[in-house]
């Protein structure tokens, strides 16, 4: 990225953002796999992500995920996001965050993006990336949502702005009303020949050759393998909800083996009882350039623990394209004298 003329700050509102997303979800798409290949090939930095947490509201944690992505994005910046659990209660989702960009060459600032959608997105493009790569078609006979929140939404929404053929849709959600509500304003009820609100987890992910998790469980309680018995693909979202004996069982991938491995992830837990990580397949990159395969004996498992080059990406991408659709300020530095 050139250094800029004027060091003006760009900011950008979510609607902008939503609006950009939801018109190319396959551009963030090919964006997400060129992050993963960009940094497979040693062309990012992504450090660990720090974790800000509240002695008082134990639940609730705000995330700094900083990160630097070269190869033709050529961006630095620093992605901040809350996660505040009580928020549904509230009546609105759960996490809030900012993505702030840095010019490469100079450090300054450059963009200020509302970024729950641009982190949503992200997590969907992922996703279903993720999913088509493990099942060779975009194609299921059932999906499976558990957590019917936000991130389960736009992964939704993605699958069928991308062409995805589903033939039934069941949700489910321990919060009492969730699924029927996620099903009534999200799921397309025409695009599927059934939609329901499974009667249990139990049921959903029996009956589910693509099951998605996207919920906010601190521990796995998923734990009898048996319930995976017809080898579906599952996109892990959420990181914690499968038992190690779940993990052992599967053929797992993730985006970053080092980075997925702490915070009490199903497979930080895996690596901790087992003593190695041997149960990890390789990364969605080594997916895309063949280097492993999915195998049809076992369920696939999808873990990515998101990183902040993905938020670069996309957010680099709505700053080319959407400019014109900023709030620009030229005068956001004050005192430029040397």
């Amino acid at each position: 990225m050139s250094s800029p003329a004027k060091f003006d700050v760009a900011i950008f509102k979510g609607k902008v953002i939503h609006d950009q997303v939801m018109r190319e979800p396959q551009a963030c798409i090919e964006l997400v796999k060129r992050a993963y290949l960009t940094h497979a090939d040693g062309q990012s930095v992504n450090p660990d992500s720090y974790f800000l947490r509240f002695p008082h509201r134990p639940t609730s944690r705000i995330i700094a995920l900083p990160a630097w992505l070269g190869k033709g994005f050529d961006i630095a910046g620093l992605k901040w996001i809350a996660s505040f659990p009580e928020n549904v209660q509230r009546g609105f989702p759960r996490a809030s965050a900012t993505l702030i960009l840095n010019d490469d060459a100079t450090g300054y600032p450059v963009a200020i993006l509302e970024s729950s959608i641009i982190s949503a997105a992200r997590t969907a493009a992922s996703a279903v990336l993720g999913a088509e790569l493990l099942r060779g078609k975009r194609e299921a006979k059932t999906l499976g949502i558990v957590g019917c929140g936000l991130i389960s939404r736009y992964v939704y929404d993605f699958l069928i702005r991308t062409g995805w053929r589903i033939d039934g849709v069941q949700s489910f959600d321990t919060f009492a009303g969730e699924a029927e509500r996620f099903n009534r304003a999200t799921v397309k009820a025409d695009a599927h020949r059934t939609v329901t609100a499974a009667p249990s987890l139990e049921a959903l992910i029996k009956s589910s050759d693509l099951v998605l998790f996207a919920t906010t469980a601190p521990t796995p309680h998923v734990t009898d393998p048996s319930w995976f018995g017809h080898k579906p693909t599952v996109l892990h979202l959420s990181l914690r909800d499968l038992s190690p004996e779940v993990v052992l069982e599967a053929f797992n991938v993730t985006d970053d083996v080092e980075h997925v491995m702490k915070a009490s992830t199903s497979l930080h837990l895996t690596e901790q009882r087992e003593g190695n990580r041997r149960f990890v397949a390789g990364t969605v990159a080594d997916l895309v350039r063949g280097k492993i395969a999915p195998d049809p004996k076992r369920t696939s498992v999808f873990s990515p623990f998101g990183m902040g080059i993905l938020d670069l990406a996309l957010g680099k991408w709505v700053l080319d394209t959407c400019r014109d659709r900023a709030l620009v300020l030229d005068d956001f530095f004050y005192d430029l004298t040397r």
